[in-house]
Parts: structure tokens; sequence; C-alpha cells
């Protein structure tokens, strides 16, 4: 890898650490076990499921205009910039909060969670300014990679806290609290490279002041790119069966009764096992191509919503236990893969020059897809009053994504370079 593509992977390390730690692991339980001490299960699960799509639905307003904005001015870095410096002070403030505060945990995490997917429109938008097209799908699934493996040292030192801490009694509230500072460091430290090096091409830099009348020549122009808005439109449907079952997995988790030392044993192994898959997707997407690496990604989650449905109905907990674990390899095995080559893929679809534009749409795509899973999920699971009835929702968006992902010609894609 060359310097500004390894300060492009150097990014997803620093900033999957937040993923893990904040979206995935420890803030879940920390919002379950302190801030909302004495909600019923299904009530705090419903309100973690909403927080997360209200998060989701301010950056998804935002983002088409942020990425119009940032290219036709000229500062896309400026934009990413300002949307680290949110999300890293956000997450530092989430140590202050303290038991029984579970609105004011709320409204923390979805601001610091704005800042992290605020940020990641313009970083995802620098992939075709540093590497070629033929290195993307592996660059791609190298920072996802790179960022599951990476983010595994901050999160065995919060473990290591927790457990000097009294874990076996339950989440030691300080312990977290200084977790939180340990990946908002973490974050800023691997950030660096990142604000040194990455730079948008200057020939990709269109004049300066035409970002707001530009929305809706973009809203025109996806139109246009039929292969791109088909694209989108099934990256909807699948990233948003992908993007809840991790948002909600270690609340359902709780749910079934799992102890909070397994949960956190299950996502350390998750991220182990995830950093040489999302390698092999990149590498099987250069024989067989992205979009089918992608459906296969999409088959698995399929396979992982149906036992998980099933598992509340189980009796034996060894059972139980076993059948959660081999979900989470299943998990594991896939979400790289999914995430870094729907990246790459996209690049292949869009007009050159435009990047952050587009990808601001692929980000709107994505954030209200984020929307409406945990928000049906939360749903289904306050009206029923268990949590495997919303999981079951999940299956039918894989689905339809996966059906309109397979009707996607790459071949028609702007660049050309794309095979079906």
């Amino acid at each position: 890898m060359n310097r500004e593509e390894r300060a492009w992977v150097l990014y997803d390390v620093g900033n999957s650490a937040f993923v893990l730690v904040m979206v995935t692991a420890i803030m879940p339980l920390f919002y379950k076990e302190v801030a909302a001490a004495g909600m019923s299960a299904a009530q705090s699960t419903a309100h973690w499921g909403f927080a997360n799509s209200l998060s989701s639905l301010l950056l998804a307003l935002a983002a088409p205009v942020l990425g119009a904005v940032a290219d036709r001015s000229g500062r896309r870095k400026g934009f990413f910039v300002a949307f680290l410096t949110v999300g890293i002070v956000f997450t530092l403030a989430l140590a202050a909060v303290g038991q029984g505060q579970w609105l004011l945990c709320l409204l923390l995490f979805v601001a610091a969670r704005l800042g992290w997917a605020g940020a990641n429109i313009f970083y995802d938008a620098f992939l075709p300014d540093v590497a070629s097209v033929e290195r993307r799908d592996l660059v791609s699934a190298r920072g996802y990679a790179y960022g599951y493996i990476g983010s595994v040292i901050p999160f065995v030192a919060i473990i290591l806290l927790l457990l000097a801490a009294g874990l076996e009694q339950g989440l030691p509230a300080g312990a977290a609290r200084l977790g939180f500072v340990i990946v908002a460091l973490w974050w800023l430290a691997l950030s660096l490279p990142a604000l040194r090096h990455l730079h948008a091409r200057p020939e990709a830099q269109p004049a300066a002041g035409q970002g707001w009348s530009g929305l809706w020549r973009t809203l025109i122009d996806i139109r246009r790119h039929r292969q791109a808005a088909l694209f989108l439109l099934a990256y909807f449907f699948y990233i948003d069966g992908v993007d809840t079952i991790i948002a909600m997995a270690t609340a359902y988790g709780r749910d079934l009764g799992f102890g909070v030392g397994l949960l956190i044993a299950v996502l350390l192994v998750i991220q182990v096992v995830a950093f040489p898959c999302a390698l092999l997707f990149g590498r099987l997407a250069r024989r067989f191509s992205a979009k089918r690496m992608i459906l296969v990604g999409i088959a698995v989650y399929a396979v992982v919503v149906a036992v998980a449905f099933l598992l509340p109905g189980i009796a034996s907990i060894e059972l139980k236990t076993l059948l959660f674990w081999v979900i989470a390899v299943l998990v594991a095995s896939a979400m790289g893969g999914i995430q870094a080559l729907s990246r790459s893929l996209f690049c292949r679809l869009i007009p050159p020059g435009r990047n952050a534009e587009y990808f601001g749409f692929y980000n709107v795509f994505g954030k209200f897809a984020a929307i409406t899973g945990p928000f049906l999920m939360g749903v289904i699971t306050h009206l029923s009053g268990d949590s495997r009835w919303g999981v079951l929702s999940v299956l039918a968006l894989l689905l339809i994504g996966a059906w309109l992902l397979a009707l996607v010609r790459v071949e028609e894609g702007d660049d050309g370079a794309g095979r079906a």
C-alpha cells in the first residue's frame, strides 16, 4: 500500500473502535445496566432502537446537501474534520453520564454517532482518490479487515479494566466510562495520518459556490444513472438488515439472558474472525465479482436471522449458547465483506469527480435504512413484548435487497470497470 492508502486504512482502524465499543458492545450494556437502570428489558431495547434510528435520520436528511457542498466548494476535508471533532467530543461526554440518566445518555449517543457517521461520508468519498479502479475492492476490504482486528486493541484494554473492576458482578460503570475515553483517544490518534495525507484530487473539485444549487442536479443525475440508482435501492434494503443486526445484537443477547461476560467474549471473537474473512471477501471479489460476494454475504445473514428467531424457544441453555456462538461466527464471516464490497462496487457506478456528492446519497440510503430497521425492531418489540418478533422482520429486508442487487448490471456503470 502507498502512503495515502495506509492513511485511509488506518482511519478505518480508528473509527472501528467506536462501532465496536459504542454501538455494538459496551455502550448498549452501559445504557441498559446503568443509564436505564430500573427500566424493563423490552422498553430499554425499544428506546435503544429509537435512538439509533434518530441518529440515522438526522444524518440522512443532511447528507446529500453536505456532499454537494463539499464537492463544489472544495471543502471535503474540512467537513471530514468537523464531523470527526463532533464524534470524538460527544464520545468523551458520554463518560459523564450517571445512573438513571437514560435520556441524557441517548442524546449524547445520538450526537456522537452523528459525528462518526458524518465523518464516514467524506472518508468513504476519498476511496476513489487514494486507490485505482483495480485496487478499490482490495483496499476497501483492507480498511474493514484491519479495522476489525485493530479495534480489538482498545477493546481488550477496556475488557481488562472491566475485569479488574469486577465484571462478574455486572458491568462496572466507572470502568465503562473510562473505556469511552479510551475509544475517543484511539479514534483521534489513528485519524492523524488521514488528516495529514488524505486530499481530494484537484480535478475532482468543481468550482465553489454551486453547492446548494447542485442538489437538484444530483437528484436528476442519480435517476439518469440507472445502475447506480438500482444499486442504491438494493443497498437500502440489505444494509438495513446488516446494520440492524449489528446495532441490536448485544441488546437482544441481553434479553435472551446471556451474561455480560459472555456477550463481550462473543464480540471479541467476532472482531478476530472478521479480520481474515473481510480480506478473503476482497480477494474472492477479484475472481467472482463484488456483486456475487455481496449476495453470498446476504445469504449468510439470512441464516443468522432465522437462527436468532429460534433461540428464545430453545430450553437447553447449552444448546442456546452454542447456537449463539454459531450466529457470532456467521456474522463475523460476512459483515466486513458486505460493507467493504458495497463501498467499492458503488465507486464503479458513479460519475467521476463527484465523489462526496454521490457518497452523500449512498449514505442517505444507508442511514435511512438504519432508521427503518432498528425502528421497526423497536416498534415490534415494544408492541409484542418479545424481541424475537422484531428480529424476524429483518429477514424480509435482506431478501428484498438480494433480489434488487441481482438486477444490477455492473458492466453498465460509469467507469466501465465492473463485472456482473
